[in-house]
């Protein structure tokens, strides 16, 4: 069936079939690459929303929550300082008082071992004196 007809038609029939059948595979390519395209651009739709959600909801919570979280922290850390120095005023308050205190004591002291050293003759013995305890 190479050569139908008369003045060559059957050559004629033939490339027009080679060229139809060409064409319908080619078209079936380019259906392929549509379809392939069409869901490209879905996955790419799909994308692009999932990014603008990150954006504009996702990243915003984020950011008031680190926000949040540091202005927590610095209040935390202001609350610190104050009780810190609450403390530091107790302890200089208490040494104070301890310090009169032992001011006190020891001028009680004074007064009692100086009639004692008088009554010895002057001299003091190692017992009547009070000292600190030593802690190695």
């Amino acid at each position: 069936m190479d050569l139908a007809g008369l003045g060559k038609g059957g050559q004629q029939l033939q490339s027009c079939r080679k060229a139809y059948i060409k064409a319908v595979e080619l078209l079936v390519q380019l259906a392929n690459l549509q379809t392939a395209f069409l869901t490209l651009d879905e996955a790419l739709k799909v994308t692009n929303r999932r990014v603008n959600a990150l954006e504009n909801v996702v990243k915003p919570r984020i950011e008031n929550t680190i926000s949040y979280i540091k202005g927590e922290l610095d209040e935390l850390e202001r609350e610190e300082f104050f009780r810190l120095k609450m403390v530091q005023k107790n302890k200089q308050k208490q040494a104070v008082i301890n310090a009169k205190a032992e001011l006190t004591k020891a001028a009680a002291l004074d007064v009692i071992i100086t009639p004692a050293v008088a009554a010895t003759g002057g001299s003091s013995s190692m017992l009547s004196t009070k000292d600190e305890d030593i802690i190695f």
